[in-house]
């Protein structure tokens, strides 16, 4: 038996789950948003400054102005994670270990996990020198040596946050080049403390209780093996869309969910939003809009089909 019936179900408490439970209850739809994790994974930055409105604050502040936010609207905010999904004719039901909720539309912003580099020591030495969050756990190495994999924005991003605490960081790149954002890019530079090893890959990680090294494929500076206190891991994220992939969502060969511009995957009534959708650029402001996009097709596709006939254009 559902608990309860809602306009639209969003699973996601990021931006973009809370950008569309905002949006959706300024349409007056009755709307419910699961959120085991509130705030999502913008919460582990430690500064943004490409949101507009905001020249500078941290991750974990934007999230609860959004929350606050959708808060402003009547919505209701579910704190557990949605284990399944089903459909049956025009409505779905969701399963939390509290009961089932059905909705007639819903909406997946359930974002992404971090992506493993999958080699020797990596499990063997989580959590004792190999972490995935600058913000998290780059404060237990005061002073140590860090190595950064990767060579994305967020791995400079890193690197630039972890030099606060190490004494040295080097970006360890795979490529020929980094490639951050420009003012990442000059900041990575004029930064002492970080040192960029490109054509690399980490092959093994050891250590005896904690990590103590990293090995590499090309030497640098005449050695494969590399000194390190620690080891944080950014090469990339995985879409959670499994829950979306049972229900028949079509999704891109990397698993993100195919969205078009207004958010609707290939099944009516099923929207996308922030990371675990197909668009190439993922940032806070993007999956906000997409978001908002989704409430607002929701909304339209419930008037149109005669379950909710839209009240008022909101502004």
């Amino acid at each position: 038996m559902m608990k309860e019936l809602y306009d639209i179900a969003i699973i996601g408490g990021g931006c973009a789950g809370f950008g569309a439970a905002m949006y959706a209850g300024r349409f007056q739809l009755k709307v419910v948003i699961f959120a085991d994790n509130m705030g999502g994974t913008i919460t582990l930055t430690d500064t943004v400054e490409n949101y507009p409105g905001f020249k500078k604050l941290t991750g974990g502040e934007l999230a609860e102005k959004l929350i606050e936010h959708a808060k402003d609207y009547k919505i209701d905010i579910v704190e557990e994670k949605v284990t399944d999904v089903g459909k049956k004719g025009k409505l779905f039901s969701l399963k939390t270990e509290s009961g089932t909720f059905g909705a007639k539309t819903i909406l997946f912003a359930t974002g992404t996990i971090w992506r493993k580099l999958g080699v020797p020591g990596e499990k063997e030495f989580a959590n004792r020198g190999v972490h995935y969050c600058a913000l998290c756990d780059g404060a237990m190495y005061k002073n140590k040596v860090i190595g950064v994999v990767g060579g994305s924005d967020s791995a400079a991003k890193e690197a630039l946050l972890l030099s606060d605490y190490g004494k040295k960081v080097y970006i360890i790149y795979r490529g020929e080049n980094i490639r951050p954002e420009p003012v990442n890019m000059t900041r990575v530079e004029n930064n002492s403390k970080i040192e960029i090893i490109n054509r690399s890959n980490v092959k093994e990680i050891r250590g005896n209780k904690f990590v103590n090294r990293a090995m590499l494929d090309n030497p640098y500076k005449g050695k494969k093996e590399l000194p390190l206190d620690a080891l944080f891991i950014e090469i990339g994220h995985i879409p959670l869309s499994e829950l979306a992939k049972k229900l028949g969502v079509k999704l891109n060969e990397k698993g993100e969910i195919i969205i078009d511009r207004m958010s609707r995957t290939n099944i009516e009534g099923v929207y996308a939003a922030g990371d675990v959708a197909d668009t190439e650029f993922k940032q806070a402001i993007t999956g906000v809009a997409e978001g908002v996009t989704a409430a607002y097709s929701a909304y339209k596709h419930l008037g149109e089909s005669g379950d909710e006939k839209p009240k008022k254009k909101a502004r």
